[in-house]
Protein backbone atom coordinates (compact mmCIF):
# COMPACT_ATOMS: atom_id res chain seq x y z
CA UNK A 1 0.00 0.00 0.00
CA UNK A 2 1.66 3.31 -1.07
CA UNK A 3 2.44 5.68 1.94
CA UNK A 4 0.04 8.52 2.37
CA UNK A 5 2.08 10.38 5.30
CA UNK A 6 3.30 14.27 4.55
CA UNK A 7 4.98 16.69 6.87
CA UNK A 8 3.49 19.45 7.47
CA UNK A 9 4.78 22.58 10.03
CA UNK A 10 7.37 20.19 10.78
CA UNK A 11 4.74 17.60 12.35
CA UNK A 12 4.33 14.41 10.41
CA UNK A 13 0.61 13.80 9.66
CA UNK A 14 -0.46 10.10 8.53
CA UNK A 15 -1.95 11.79 5.12
CA UNK A 16 -2.64 14.93 3.45
CA UNK A 17 -5.98 16.00 4.96
CA UNK A 18 -7.00 17.91 7.60
CA UNK A 19 -10.41 19.17 8.77
CA UNK A 20 -10.67 23.17 8.38
CA UNK A 21 -11.53 25.71 11.01
CA UNK A 22 -14.84 25.07 11.50
CA UNK A 23 -18.00 23.99 13.03
CA UNK A 24 -16.72 20.85 12.90
CA UNK A 25 -13.68 21.12 14.64
CA UNK A 26 -15.19 23.77 17.83
CA UNK A 27 -16.34 20.54 19.78
CA UNK A 28 -14.41 17.52 21.20
CA UNK A 29 -17.01 15.48 20.25
CA UNK A 30 -16.38 16.54 16.42
CA UNK A 31 -12.65 15.98 16.77
CA UNK A 32 -12.80 12.46 18.06
CA UNK A 33 -15.22 11.84 14.45
CA UNK A 34 -12.56 13.83 12.40
CA UNK A 35 -9.84 11.01 13.85
CA UNK A 36 -12.35 8.09 13.46
CA UNK A 37 -12.86 9.16 10.09
CA UNK A 38 -8.71 8.80 9.17
CA UNK A 39 -8.34 12.66 8.94
CA UNK A 40 -4.64 13.49 8.77
CA UNK A 41 -5.16 16.26 11.23
CA UNK A 42 -7.74 18.72 12.49
CA UNK A 43 -7.62 22.41 12.90
CA UNK A 44 -10.05 23.39 15.81
CA UNK A 45 -12.43 26.31 15.50
CA UNK A 46 -11.43 29.20 15.24
CA UNK A 47 -10.96 31.44 18.24
CA UNK A 48 -11.65 35.31 17.52
CA UNK A 49 -9.43 37.69 19.57
CA UNK A 50 -13.12 39.63 20.25
CA UNK A 51 -13.26 36.58 22.74
CA UNK A 52 -9.98 37.15 24.40
CA UNK A 53 -10.68 40.62 24.43
CA UNK A 54 -14.58 39.60 26.23
CA UNK A 55 -15.06 42.67 27.18
CA UNK A 56 -14.69 44.49 23.85
CA UNK A 57 -12.77 47.57 24.89
CA UNK A 58 -14.02 50.28 22.77
CA UNK A 59 -10.81 51.83 22.73
CA UNK A 60 -8.99 49.15 20.91
CA UNK A 61 -11.81 48.58 18.63
CA UNK A 62 -11.86 51.30 15.40
CA UNK A 63 -13.47 49.46 13.39
CA UNK A 64 -17.28 50.27 12.53
CA UNK A 65 -18.43 46.48 13.15
CA UNK A 66 -17.55 47.15 16.49
CA UNK A 67 -19.61 50.02 16.87
CA UNK A 68 -22.62 48.59 16.08
CA UNK A 69 -24.99 47.38 18.94
CA UNK A 70 -26.12 44.75 17.43
CA UNK A 71 -22.29 43.28 16.91
CA UNK A 72 -21.10 44.12 20.38
CA UNK A 73 -23.80 42.42 21.46
CA UNK A 74 -23.33 39.50 19.68
CA UNK A 75 -19.61 39.07 20.11
CA UNK A 76 -20.34 39.32 23.60
CA UNK A 77 -22.59 36.59 23.52
CA UNK A 78 -19.73 34.79 21.37
CA UNK A 79 -17.29 35.20 23.87
CA UNK A 80 -19.18 33.63 27.15
CA UNK A 81 -19.93 30.53 24.69
CA UNK A 82 -16.11 29.33 24.30
CA UNK A 83 -13.74 31.57 25.84
CA UNK A 84 -9.71 31.55 26.33
CA UNK A 85 -9.79 28.46 28.65
CA UNK A 86 -12.18 26.79 27.37
CA UNK A 87 -10.71 27.12 24.33
CA UNK A 88 -7.49 25.77 25.70
CA UNK A 89 -9.03 22.94 27.85
CA UNK A 90 -10.46 21.87 24.30
CA UNK A 91 -6.72 21.49 22.90
CA UNK A 92 -5.49 19.62 25.50
CA UNK A 93 -8.62 17.21 25.65
CA UNK A 94 -8.21 16.81 22.17
CA UNK A 95 -4.24 15.94 22.48
CA UNK A 96 -5.40 13.63 25.44
CA UNK A 97 -8.31 11.45 23.51
CA UNK A 98 -7.35 11.10 19.89
CA UNK A 99 -3.53 10.41 18.03
CA UNK A 100 -3.63 13.02 15.68
CA UNK A 101 -2.27 16.58 15.48
CA UNK A 102 -4.19 19.03 16.92
CA UNK A 103 -3.85 23.04 15.56
CA UNK A 104 -5.26 26.08 17.37
CA UNK A 105 -6.16 28.63 15.20
CA UNK A 106 -6.94 32.40 16.13
CA UNK A 107 -8.95 34.62 14.04
CA UNK A 108 -7.09 38.18 14.71
CA UNK A 109 -6.48 41.39 13.71
CA UNK A 110 -5.26 43.29 16.81
CA UNK A 111 -1.34 42.94 18.58
CA UNK A 112 -2.19 43.55 22.27
CA UNK A 113 -2.82 40.49 23.67
CA UNK A 114 -0.80 38.62 22.27
CA UNK A 115 1.82 38.38 25.01
CA UNK A 116 0.37 36.82 27.27
CA UNK A 117 -2.21 34.23 25.55
CA UNK A 118 0.94 33.15 23.37
CA UNK A 119 2.51 31.64 26.55
CA UNK A 120 -0.83 30.00 27.24
CA UNK A 121 -0.61 28.44 23.46
CA UNK A 122 2.34 27.22 24.02
CA UNK A 123 2.19 25.14 27.09
CA UNK A 124 -1.58 23.57 25.72
CA UNK A 125 -0.09 21.09 24.13
CA UNK A 126 -1.01 22.17 20.68
CA UNK A 127 1.13 21.12 17.87
CA UNK A 128 1.03 24.15 16.06
CA UNK A 129 -1.08 27.57 15.27
CA UNK A 130 -3.37 28.65 12.25
CA UNK A 131 -2.96 32.78 12.29
CA UNK A 132 -6.03 33.57 10.13
CA UNK A 133 -5.65 37.30 9.42
CA UNK A 134 -8.19 39.03 7.21
CA UNK A 135 -8.59 42.84 6.77
CA UNK A 136 -10.53 44.64 4.89
CA UNK A 137 -9.92 47.96 3.52
CA UNK A 138 -12.82 50.41 4.37
CA UNK A 139 -11.68 53.51 3.27
CA UNK A 140 -9.50 55.70 -0.07
CA UNK A 141 -6.90 56.37 2.15
CA UNK A 142 -5.66 52.79 3.21
CA UNK A 143 -2.96 51.49 0.72
CA UNK A 144 -2.31 47.74 -0.50
CA UNK A 145 1.09 48.99 1.34
CA UNK A 146 -0.43 49.44 4.91
CA UNK A 147 -2.92 46.01 4.98
CA UNK A 148 0.92 44.47 4.26
CA UNK A 149 3.00 46.10 6.91
CA UNK A 150 0.01 46.05 9.34
CA UNK A 151 -0.24 41.85 8.32
CA UNK A 152 3.50 41.63 8.68
CA UNK A 153 3.83 43.76 11.86
CA UNK A 154 1.34 41.38 13.76
CA UNK A 155 3.23 38.41 12.85
CA UNK A 156 6.51 39.56 13.83
CA UNK A 157 4.59 40.19 17.48
CA UNK A 158 2.98 37.25 17.96
CA UNK A 159 6.31 35.13 16.54
CA UNK A 160 7.91 36.58 19.45
CA UNK A 161 5.91 35.39 21.79
CA UNK A 162 5.53 31.52 20.52
CA UNK A 163 7.39 28.61 20.45
CA UNK A 164 5.00 26.66 18.50
CA UNK A 165 5.13 26.35 14.35
CA UNK A 166 3.02 28.56 13.18
CA UNK A 167 1.02 29.16 9.70
CA UNK A 168 -0.50 32.11 8.16
CA UNK A 169 -4.28 31.95 6.46
CA UNK A 170 -4.32 34.41 3.90
CA UNK A 171 -6.83 35.23 1.38
CA UNK A 172 -6.28 36.12 -2.49
CA UNK A 173 -6.65 39.66 -2.43
CA UNK A 174 -3.04 40.91 -2.67
CA UNK A 175 -1.42 42.47 -5.68
CA UNK A 176 1.93 40.53 -4.98
CA UNK A 177 1.65 37.64 -2.81
CA UNK A 178 5.32 36.10 -3.61
CA UNK A 179 6.65 39.04 -2.10
CA UNK A 180 3.81 39.03 1.00
CA UNK A 181 4.81 35.50 1.73
CA UNK A 182 8.52 36.01 1.94
CA UNK A 183 8.10 38.92 4.40
CA UNK A 184 5.73 36.38 6.24
CA UNK A 185 8.64 34.06 6.24
CA UNK A 186 10.97 36.14 7.19
CA UNK A 187 8.78 36.92 10.39
CA UNK A 188 9.07 33.21 11.38
CA UNK A 189 5.67 31.48 9.86
CA UNK A 190 6.70 27.52 8.77
CA UNK A 191 3.59 27.61 6.26
CA UNK A 192 1.01 29.56 4.15
CA UNK A 193 -3.09 28.40 3.94
CA UNK A 194 -4.63 29.68 0.85
CA UNK A 195 -7.04 30.60 0.57
CA UNK A 196 -9.32 32.09 3.07
CA UNK A 197 -12.91 32.11 1.79
CA UNK A 198 -14.11 34.95 3.24
CA UNK A 199 -17.86 35.83 4.65
CA UNK A 200 -20.24 35.52 1.25
CA UNK A 201 -22.18 39.10 0.92
CA UNK A 202 -25.67 39.23 -0.25
CA UNK A 203 -28.70 40.99 -0.65
CA UNK A 204 -32.18 40.10 -0.10
CA UNK A 205 -34.59 41.32 -2.34
CA UNK A 206 -37.92 40.66 -0.14
CA UNK A 207 -36.69 42.36 2.99
CA UNK A 208 -33.99 44.87 0.96
CA UNK A 209 -31.16 43.84 3.30
CA UNK A 210 -27.55 42.56 3.82
CA UNK A 211 -27.74 38.67 4.52
CA UNK A 212 -25.48 35.95 4.40
CA UNK A 213 -24.42 34.63 0.46
CA UNK A 214 -23.68 30.93 -0.30
CA UNK A 215 -22.07 29.06 2.74
CA UNK A 216 -19.70 25.91 1.22
CA UNK A 217 -17.34 26.52 -1.30
CA UNK A 218 -17.83 24.62 -4.74
CA UNK A 219 -15.20 22.42 -6.85
CA UNK A 220 -15.12 25.47 -9.18
CA UNK A 221 -13.22 27.46 -6.76
CA UNK A 222 -10.25 25.67 -6.46
CA UNK A 223 -8.45 26.58 -9.54
CA UNK A 224 -7.17 29.83 -8.16
CA UNK A 225 -5.49 28.41 -5.22
CA UNK A 226 -4.30 25.37 -7.64
CA UNK A 227 -2.33 28.22 -9.45
CA UNK A 228 -0.77 30.16 -6.46
CA UNK A 229 0.38 27.07 -5.05
CA UNK A 230 2.04 25.84 -7.93
CA UNK A 231 3.46 29.42 -8.30
CA UNK A 232 5.20 29.33 -4.85
CA UNK A 233 6.14 26.20 -4.47
CA UNK A 234 9.78 25.86 -3.64
CA UNK A 235 9.60 29.67 -3.91
CA UNK A 236 8.54 30.75 -0.78
CA UNK A 237 10.13 28.95 1.88
CA UNK A 238 7.14 27.57 4.04
CA UNK A 239 5.30 24.35 3.50
CA UNK A 240 1.76 25.27 1.67
CA UNK A 241 -1.38 23.65 2.79
CA UNK A 242 -4.18 24.27 0.44
CA UNK A 243 -7.97 24.85 1.19
CA UNK A 244 -11.59 25.83 -0.61
CA UNK A 245 -13.06 24.15 -3.06
CA UNK A 246 -11.66 20.30 -2.74
CA UNK A 247 -14.15 17.92 -2.82
CA UNK A 248 -12.75 14.55 -3.56
CA UNK A 249 -9.45 12.71 -4.50
CA UNK A 250 -8.56 14.44 -7.52
CA UNK A 251 -8.65 17.87 -5.50
CA UNK A 252 -6.11 16.18 -3.09
CA UNK A 253 -4.03 14.81 -5.45
CA UNK A 254 -3.79 17.98 -7.73
CA UNK A 255 -2.72 20.05 -5.01
CA UNK A 256 -0.51 17.84 -4.18
CA UNK A 257 1.46 17.69 -7.44
CA UNK A 258 1.40 21.71 -7.42
CA UNK A 259 3.52 21.78 -4.53
CA UNK A 260 1.28 21.69 -1.20
CA UNK A 261 2.28 19.55 2.12
CA UNK A 262 -1.55 19.40 3.02
CA UNK A 263 -4.77 20.09 2.03
CA UNK A 264 -7.89 20.90 4.25
CA UNK A 265 -11.57 20.41 3.34
CA UNK A 266 -14.90 21.13 5.65
CA UNK A 267 -17.54 22.16 2.75
CA UNK A 268 -17.67 18.43 1.54
CA UNK A 269 -17.88 16.95 5.26
CA UNK A 270 -20.65 19.10 5.72
CA UNK A 271 -22.15 17.97 2.69
CA UNK A 272 -21.30 14.15 2.76
CA UNK A 273 -20.44 13.42 6.51
CA UNK A 274 -17.19 12.73 8.15
CA UNK A 275 -17.47 9.15 5.84
CA UNK A 276 -16.27 11.20 2.84
CA UNK A 277 -12.83 11.57 4.64
CA UNK A 278 -11.51 7.49 4.31
CA UNK A 279 -13.41 7.98 0.38
CA UNK A 280 -10.64 11.04 -0.38
CA UNK A 281 -7.69 9.12 1.14
CA UNK A 282 -8.72 5.83 -0.59
CA UNK A 283 -8.95 7.87 -3.66
CA UNK A 284 -5.34 9.07 -3.27
CA UNK A 285 -3.97 5.88 -2.87
CA UNK A 286 -5.50 3.93 -5.38
CA UNK A 287 -4.08 6.81 -7.31
CA UNK A 288 -0.84 6.47 -6.48
CA UNK A 289 -0.66 2.46 -6.68
CA UNK A 290 -2.07 2.79 -10.32
CA UNK A 291 1.02 5.43 -11.12
CA UNK A 292 3.48 3.24 -9.09
CA UNK A 293 4.40 6.13 -6.39
CA UNK A 294 6.14 5.15 -3.32
CA UNK A 295 5.24 7.82 -1.21
CA UNK A 296 3.86 11.32 -1.66
CA UNK A 297 7.42 13.03 -1.72
CA UNK A 298 7.77 10.86 -5.36
CA UNK A 299 5.30 13.42 -7.13
CA UNK A 300 4.77 15.88 -4.52
CA UNK A 301 5.30 19.23 -6.50
CA UNK A 302 6.22 17.72 -10.04
CA UNK A 303 3.62 20.05 -11.90
CA UNK A 304 4.95 23.02 -9.71
CA UNK A 305 6.16 26.01 -11.41
CA UNK A 306 9.47 25.78 -10.09
CA UNK A 307 10.29 22.90 -12.34
CA UNK A 308 9.27 25.05 -15.64
CA UNK A 309 12.68 27.12 -16.31
CA UNK A 310 10.66 29.55 -18.13
CA UNK A 311 7.28 29.84 -15.44
CA UNK A 312 6.46 33.09 -16.68
CA UNK A 313 5.98 31.49 -20.49
CA UNK A 314 4.26 28.50 -18.92
CA UNK A 315 1.89 30.77 -17.02
CA UNK A 316 1.22 33.10 -20.32
CA UNK A 317 0.96 29.62 -22.50
CA UNK A 318 -1.41 28.35 -20.37
CA UNK A 319 -3.57 31.91 -20.79
CA UNK A 320 -3.33 31.57 -24.52
CA UNK A 321 -4.46 27.75 -24.84
CA UNK A 322 -7.70 28.62 -22.66
CA UNK A 323 -8.38 31.85 -24.73
CA UNK A 324 -7.73 29.88 -27.74
CA UNK A 325 -8.95 26.59 -27.41
CA UNK A 326 -5.90 25.07 -28.40
CA UNK A 327 -4.17 22.63 -26.75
Amino acid sequence: MPDTKTTYLGIQLKNPVIISSSGLTGSLEGVKKAADAGAGGVVLKSLFEEQISADLDSENQGADLYNHPEAADYLGQMGMQLGPRDYLSLISQAKAQTDMPVLASVNCVGQKWWTEYAKQLNESGADGLELNIGLLPRNEDETSQNIEDYIVHTIDVIARNLSIPFSVKLGPYFTALPNLARRIRERGAKGLVLFNRFYQFDIDTETESAKAGILYSSPSEYASVLRWISILSGRCGMDLCATTGISDSQGIIKMLLAGASAVQVASVVYKEGFPVIATMVEGLEAWMKAKGYASILDFRASVSQEQSQTPEVFERLQYIKALTGYS
